[in-house]
């Protein structure tokens, strides 16, 4: 990856992760623009090849193998990513809603979600079929289903809606899938019943006569039945209504039609063609608006051509220099669609057949070329090139804008001291921006214009205060600010205390008056969202510019002294309990590098979303005798201080320790955190230790922790209850890891077992 030290001018959002922008992507990684900051905004962190799809299904490929790993891609691109669906735009105020965050501002927009099956108007669809797009959502119903056939006794039905090259490949690659599961299984693969039916008086009806005659030929040879003039009118729970009058008995039904657009472009008010979707010229830029491009299966164009990956892979390069070029001002290139191009249609087994213009052809190794080209194409983004900070691609132009230029160059000489501050406009507007929410015993907080925030203490309580400040590790600011405040709340609810207040303190990078806005804006509100929902308000807090993102808060608790948790208290006999799963450490390492799959980076920041508020209220109910929050000292550090505070030793049991997806493998890799040989000289601790340094998961012991979870000790007797308890609040793996012990003569309090 390669990152230039430019300010950021311009801000290109790209929505999805499709064919064309991980072009684009790619692209950007290897020719930089300065002053160009990107964002990818996608609802799949892991994009599926079309083109092996069907190979997937059928049971040729692995999941690794089709699908281009955003997370990697994005970090080689210098792009932030964002994952989250699109819900509207805003096109005159250039922002893009998305759930579960703040609007995002942009200066270019690009488009490339792909589409959906049609199923509008026909009651059932939605209820009782099951689409092939989203690709993410088929794939884990498709599970299911396999699961179902697996079990079933006697004939299983499945129809399949569809009768384009989509809806014929999918047909064969799950028949042949699900005919090797019963086969293996010792059952009849000739139980599953397959039934196509096609709205057209014919199947593959954008293909030629001989790719045609060719399929009809193999689902014959198949057994498959085949439907052709059938509009589908009701899909019901077990069977599928046509026009014509037909009933067809379904156990499960495959919806694979022509394809649909979102309905928020059309809502924002992007010109649409009659399908909805995405009008551009021969740029792929809007006709409406000429910041906004789309590409793929949601562009229309002129020369309209079929719904197919084909044509967004060729989109790609065009779309790649184009989007720079619109941001710097240079010329745009045109879009020239190929008018007949080469399909290769697998069907099902290692078998294809070629489509172009008027002529076909079959054979096994057409399956051989199709499968060397989609394996060449994969390869290109997920095995992206090695760049190091030394490296210097070619830099494509940057952006001539003579407003930012003028602003970006007070940036050259910076002031330190209070001069390092974020200016009193930017702060005052994103104060205004944010939710002002109150409690009555804070006196004064950040509504007010005093020095200090003043707080009050209830009778009988006493306050707790504790304080967490770092670097940004990933560029979602909003979800950085998240995770800093529940990570920050930690040490409150491990006392078993009520979060009252918090003071923020933001180190923003230096950048144009909007840029910083956004920024302090985005990490406030992520963190106010945890804040407000734990209950605390934030007082006021502190914020300065600086050459890199950093954020911390110092919290405030409430607490009955008689009933606080702290760390000495484990009695013998206690089980060791802990609430989430660790990893953070080494993936967070990994993710720096480029080395982790993004759904590893993806889980691993849902676990550190988890707020432990509901598992500190458990285990209190549960009668906990001393807990903690496992933070940068990782699992042994914290346990140490627990069992030298109690006077007690302690036994792991190494197995059943919970480990994030994914941290196993880039602890095997040798990539640690760089906290990792500080936290490693606990090892003394540990009786035994090279007995057990030899397990896959040992390294893991010293993987400090980014809001990690809850490690308590709980009363033998009140476990079972606490972990089933446990679970149903949300935390599935939670698990005792561990038991208290009575002090030995040992000089290392923690056995391995």
């Amino acid at each position: 990856m390669h990152k230039t030290d430019a300010p950021v001018v311009k801000d290109l959002l790209l929505i999805g992760g499709g064919h064309s922008h991980v072009t684009v992507l790619r692209r950007l990684g290897m020719r930089p623009v300065p002053g160009l900051r990107v964002t990818l905004l996608t609802r799949d962190i892991h994009t599926p090849y079309s083109g092996m799809l069907p190979g997937f299904i059928a049971g040729h490929y692995d999941y690794d193998e089709c699908h281009i790993d955003l997370g990697p891609l994005a970090r080689f691109a210098g792009a932030r990513l964002y994952h989250a669906e699109v819900e509207s735009l805003d096109l005159d105020n250039k922002l893009v809603y998305a759930s579960g965050r703040p609007p995002i501002a942009y200066d270019i927009l690009s488009i490339n979600t792909g589409s959906r099956p049609v199923s509008t108007d026909i009651p059932g669809v939605d209820e009782f079929a099951l689409p092939v797009k989203p690709i993410d959502v088929f794939l884990d119903k498709w599970e299911q289903l396999i699961e179902r056939v697996r079990v079933s006794k006697g004939p299983f039905r499945i129809v399949v809606v569809g009768g384009g090259a989509g809806g014929v490949e999918l047909a064969l690659s799950t028949q042949l899938r699900l005919q090797t599961i019963l086969k293996a299984a010792g059952k009849d693969p000739e139980n599953v019943v397959y039934t196509l039916l096609s709205a057209s008086d014919d199947i593959m009806y954008m293909h030629n006569a001989g790719v045609r005659h060719r399929f009809e030929r193999i689902l014959r040879q198949r057994h498959i039945t085949v439907k052709t003039g059938a509009r589908v009118t009701e899909v019901r729970a077990d069977k599928v209504l046509t026009a014509e009058g037909g009933a067809y008995d379904a156990d499960a039904v495959l919806w694979v039609t022509s394809a649909s657009a979102p309905a928020w472009p059309a809502k924002a008010g992007l010109a649409v063609d009659e399908a909805g979707f995405i009008r551009v010229d021969e740029h792929l830029q809007s006709l409406s608006h000429q910041d906004v491009f789309a590409a793929g299966d949601v562009a229309s164009l002129p020369d309209s051509r079929p719904k197919s990956g084909v044509f967004a892979v060729r989109q790609g390069p065009v779309l790649a220099h184009n989007l720079p070029a619109a941001a710097t001002g240079r010329r745009l290139r045109r879009y020239r669609p190929q008018k007949n191009f080469l399909g290769l249609i697998s069907t099902g087994d290692q078998y294809a057949v070629a489509s172009r213009g008027n002529w076909s052809y079959a054979s096994a190794w057409l399956w051989t070329v199709k499968d060397w080209i989609d394996r060449r194409f994969m390869l290109k983004y997920n095995e992206l090139p090695e760049m190091d900070e030394e490296d210097s691609p070619e830099l494509a132009s940057g952006i001539a804008d003579a407003e930012a230029i003028k602003e970006l160059s007070t940036l050259a000489m910076r002031c330190g001291g209070c001069g390092a501050k974020v200016g009193a406009t930017v702060l005052s507007r994103v104060m205004q921006r944010l939710p002002d929410t109150q409690r009555d015993d804070v006196l004064i907080g950040r509504d007010s214009p005093d020095d200090c925030a003043m707080l009050t203490l209830p009778k009988d309580k006493v306050m707790v205060q504790s304080v967490d400040y770092f670097r940004a590790f990933i560029d979602d600011n909003y979800t950085f600010g998240a995770i800093a405040a529940n990570h920050a709340l930690g040490d409150v609810f491990a006392m078993g205390a009520e979060p009252q207040s918090a003071l923020a303190i933001a180190t923003v990078p230096y950048g144009r008056e909007r840029i910083v806005e956004e920024t302090l804006y985005d990490v406030l509100a992520g963190a106010i969202q945890v804040l407000e929902s734990s209950g605390a308000v934030l007082a006021g807090g502190h914020s300065s510019e600086g050459a890199e993102l950093a954020f911390g808060l110092t919290v405030n608790g409430l607490l009955d002294p008689d009933t606080a948790l702290r760390k000495q208290g484990l009695q013998p006999g206690d089980a060791l309990v802990l609430t989430k799963p660790i990893g953070t450490g080494t993936l967070l390492a990994a993710e720096m590098r480029a080395k982790a799959k993004g759904r590893w980076i993806d889980a691993a920041i849902q676990s550190m979303l988890i707020s432990s508020q509901q598992a500190a209220r458990c285990l209190r109910q549960h009668g906990a005798t001393s807990c903690t929050d496992l933070t940068g000292f990782g699992l042994v550090g914290h346990l140490i201080e627990m069992t030298r505070a109690s006077d007690v030793d302690a036994t792991l049991y190494m197995d059943a320790l919970p480990i994030l997806d994914g941290a196993l493998q880039t602890v095997e890799a040798g990539i640690l955190s760089s906290l990792q040989p500080q936290n490693l000289r606990l090892r003394r601790a540990i009786d035994d230790v090279e007995r057990v340094s030899h397990h896959p998961a040992y390294p893991l012991l010293y993987d400090p922790q980014t809001a990690g979870g809850l490690l308590a000790g709980i009363p033998r007797e009140k476990v079972s209850a606490c972990i089933e308890t446990l679970h149903g609040m949300g935390y599935p793996t939670a698990v005792i890891i561990g038991k208290v012990e009575p002090r030995s003569d040992r000089d290392a309090s923690i056995r391995i077992q």
